[in-house]
């Protein structure tokens, strides 16, 4: 089932986490995903299923890959629980709502529950659904569940004029402070970051929606979803010895696809993590090195304190071990952030800006390099509040909309654009490949 809603700010991260946490504690092995390129509400996701999480995109993995990844990501769970992205019928800007909410739920022919924030309206609500019931009526409008009340009153008011449109109501939930997620500038503060808070949290935010929601239609609206009938997805390796590589992890380090590692683990290779806030030394045995997503912004004070790491990735960078770096991974391996020290493997400095750049990317390959051979072309999307500069000449990893993005050479990929790997598995091959001639 979709967890959707009308807007940004209902409370859809919020109410799909304590869906699944409910469930999970109501006996349902539970598994949870993301519509979109989102990495922080899937963190939320993996701590209240206790499985890893997953993205359904049909931009960054194909449309034809939705359902198959849908039956890897859920394999032995009851129940897979889909939180949407935006408002449900908001997808990439001229499309005519591609990668939407609404646009996954059609593919997966999944019925689709509607969260309403109602603290600013009454009657008004079902208005609002009424017209969520029939704009597409290829999306199975399954029932509203309502946010934020102020009181049973409230509650009774939108409840009677909801009869009206036919669309059951399945939950009430009211407002409760002691319960969020706090935000900064790209979002919430994503779960690794605040690991026991959020934790402690569960109980509460399972117990919030078990009260207000009927889990028992919930489970009934689930169980209803046609069968499919795609086979399950199934990470494509090669054959080999195995290799090791580290993958940076911890506070600064949150945010990495799911399936790029089962690709990598496909291709013989053991990613064992690293947290560059806190280890001092690689991995031995270390062949390669994979830094995805986070925030190392708000670490880098700590992170360049971190002298012995840094000296040891850039040795190992100036050595030609492989190492593949995403958006954040692309700061860490400057030569400074905000104006402390990084490690200095590529001739850039980064620094905080006061404008975000978020969105899809159609990217080519400006020449060979570690992951990509010239020319090859991918989707893609970038996610941050930050700018490198570079310091000379250096052959760049992709281009798009005009402009050259990244670092690259037959050793290195360090970039701001996020390829999830299950649409490209030949980049996580050839990485793999480059680790073992070098292990």
């Amino acid at each position: 089932m979709v967890v959707a809603a009308p807007g940004s700010g209902h409370g859809k991260t919020t109410i799909a986490a304590g869906l699944m946490a409910a469930l999970r504690a109501a006996g349902h092995r539970v598994s949870g995903h993301k519509v979109g390129p989102d990495f922080i509400d899937p963190s939320y996701h993996a701590l209240a299923t206790g499985r890893p999480a997953r993205n359904l995109d049909p931009f960054l993995q194909g449309e034809d890959r939705l359902v198959p990844l849908l039956r890897h990501g859920s394999a032995g769970a009851g129940i897979a629980v889909i939180e949407g992205v935006m408002g449900l019928f908001d997808g990439a800007l001229g499309t005519e709502g591609y990668a939407s909410t609404a646009h996954v739920a059609r593919v997966l022919d999944a019925p689709v529950v509607l969260v309403v924030d109602a603290s600013a309206a009454s009657r008004s609500v079902a208005a609002t659904v009424l017209g969520f019931a029939h704009y597409d009526n290829r999306v199975r409008l399954a029932g509203v569940i309502l946010n934020k009340l102020g009181s049973q009153r409230h509650r009774d008011e939108i409840a009677s004029a909801l009869e009206a449109t036919g669309v059951p109501l399945l939950g009430a939930l009211y407002r409760n402070e002691e319960i969020h997620a706090p935000s900064r500038h790209l979002g919430l503060v994503p779960a690794a970051e605040r690991a026991a808070e959020a934790q402690d949290v569960l109980p509460a935010l399972a117990a919030w929606v078990r009260d207000g929601v009927d889990l028992e239609a919930i489970v009934r609206i689930a169980s209803g979803a046609p069968r499919l009938s795609a086979p399950p997805w199934e990470p494509a390796g090669m054959d080999g010895p195995p290799v090791t590589i580290a993958a940076a992890g911890g506070p600064a380090f949150t945010f990495r696809y799911t399936e790029n590692i089962e690709l990598l683990a496909a291709c013989g290779v053991e990613v064992v993590d690293v947290d560059p806030l806190r280890d001092e030394a690689l991995p031995e045995g270390c062949a390669g090195l994979y830094f995805g997503g986070g925030f190392p912004e708000v670490h880098a004070a700590e992170l360049s304190a971190n002298t012995a790491l840094r000296a040891e990735v850039a040795s190992a960078v100036q050595g030609g071990m492989p190492v593949s770096a995403e958006c954040a991974g692309l700061l860490y391996l400057c030569q400074s952030l905000d104006g402390v020290p990084m490690v200095g493997a590529v001739p850039a400095d980064a620094k905080m800006t006061a404008r975000g750049k978020l969105g899809y990317r159609r990217a080519v390959a400006v020449e060979d390099n570690l992951l990509a051979t010239a020319g090859q072309r991918v989707t893609g999307h970038e996610f941050h509040r930050t700018e490198v500069t570079p310091s000379h000449g250096a052959s760049a990893a992709w281009g798009w909309d005009r402009q050259l993005d990244g670092f690259a050479s037959p050793t290195l990929h360090a970039s701001y654009l996020h390829v999830h790997w299950a649409g490209y598995p030949e980049l996580a091959r050839r990485f793999a490949a480059r680790v073992r001639a070098r292990g």
